[in-house]
């Protein structure tokens, strides 16, 4: 297994194993009293205790805050920060998925301001409120290979009084150490390991697809499409292949970069179910994937054909579009929203919640209520005409 030391977009170890630095880690980071933030499935997994035990070992005196759900709340946030100053904490260390590290970093970072979260929303220059010399460091571990919000400066929390999916954004939440360490992936079970999969390819594929200006972010999502081509169904077949396991880690945290060109329908579409319904965000996103590529044919046509070109895919938009639907069955997507358990009573209002969320303005085909409509439609009727 290749070991390297990264510096972008924040310094990265990178490896199986590395888990052994975390305490150095967080000295190197000035954390001596970390509040140690997971959900409930992962704290109690060995790999948790682990960790904890490794931080002890060096010193490092570390209290475990498990109250995370699958899809974060306000209310998280707020236990979280009542633990950290009660705690008289120092840092955080984020461990687990991507609820449990996007709670970690908006922990760290609310915990000091004195404006309520939703003020921090990534809308123009609202991160600007912020404090910036009371955000806490955080040392970012994942242990699935989806979101990639180890290498990224925002944190997707759901308003429980509106059910929606915010966005906070601050550039000082972006964690300053990342331990990406492949092993800590191998427990997870394959339906678990196809939805984050298939999240680091839906961040690849649609900030691949945006319609921005950003050559380099264009060719981290290139890169990251081929690497979940290549691994996802391997890792879904052996959760031990270490290799692939390494691959989609690299691809999740690639694709958390590249989106800074942007997203679009698949997840502006994915946010509002996912609060309404409580859906796994990857699998959300694999579901919604390709009637979002029907919708966006007309403007992304000849990039999908260079784009399959690249990763060893004939045919075109067809080809690649064919390549999409043959993964999902591989691994074990739903071909549409039924079977996720949605039914279409809130489409119309998932439609009007699709077409305001910011990652909207990144779809290649403008996206209003109208367009978000006929893409639920689909999703929902299985119907890729």
């Amino acid at each position: 297994m290749t070991t390297a030391n990264w510096s972008y977009p924040t310094a990265i170890r990178f490896g199986a194993g590395r888990i052994s630095e975390l305490g150095r880690a967080c000295r190197t980071a000035g954390i001596t009293r970390p509040l140690f933030v997971s959900d409930p499935v992962v704290a109690g997994l060995p790999i948790t205790e682990n960790a904890l035990a490794i931080l002890a070992a060096e010193g490092v005196e570390a209290a475990l805050f498990s109250g995370v759900a699958p899809n974060p709340i306000g209310a998280n946030i707020e236990a979280g920060i009542a633990a950290y100053r009660e705690g008289a904490h120092d840092g955080v260390v984020a461990f687990g998925g991507g609820s449990a590290l996007d709670a970690g970093k908006a922990i760290a970072f609310q915990q000091g301001q004195t404006r309520p979260l939703w003020d921090f929303e990534d809308i123009g220059d609202w991160w600007k409120r912020a404090d910036a010399d009371t955000i806490a460091p955080v040392i970012a571990v994942p242990t699935t290979a989806g979101t990639g919000s180890e290498v990224g400066r925002a944190a997707v929390v759901t308003n429980e009084a509106i059910h929606t999916k915010k966005i906070i954004f601050h550039p000082k939440m972006l964690p300053v150490i990342v331990i990406a360490d492949p092993e800590l992936t191998v427990g997870m079970p394959p339906k678990i390991t196809a939805g984050t999969g298939m999240d680091a390819l839906a961040h690849c594929l649609e900030a691949y697809s945006a319609p921005f200006y950003h050559p380099m972010s264009e060719g981290i999502a290139v890169e990251g499409v081929r690497l979940c081509r290549n691994a996802l169904p391997r890792v879904v077949k052996d959760g031990t292949d270490i290799e692939a396991r390494g691959d989609m880690m690299s691809a999740a945290a690639m694709g958390a970069v590249a989106f800074q060109k942007g997203l679009g329908a698949i997840h502006s579409l994915s946010h509002p179910v996912g609060a309404l319904y409580n859906t796994h965000h990857g699998l959300t996103n694999a579901v919604f994937m390709p009637y979002v590529l029907v919708f966006n044919r007309p403007a992304i046509e000849d990039k999908l054909d260079r784009l399959g070109r690249f990763i060893g895919v004939d045919g075109g938009f067809d080809g690649f579009l064919k390549w999409v639907l043959d993964l999902r069955e591989e691994i074990g997507i739903p071909h549409g929203l039924k079977g996720l358990g949605i039914d279409d009573a809130k489409a119309d209002m998932i439609a009007e919640m699709a077409a305001v969320d910011p990652t909207a303005g990144g779809n290649p085909v403008p996206l209003d209520v109208a367009g978000a409509r006929e893409i639920f439609r689909r999703a929902y009727e299985e119907d890729l005409s």
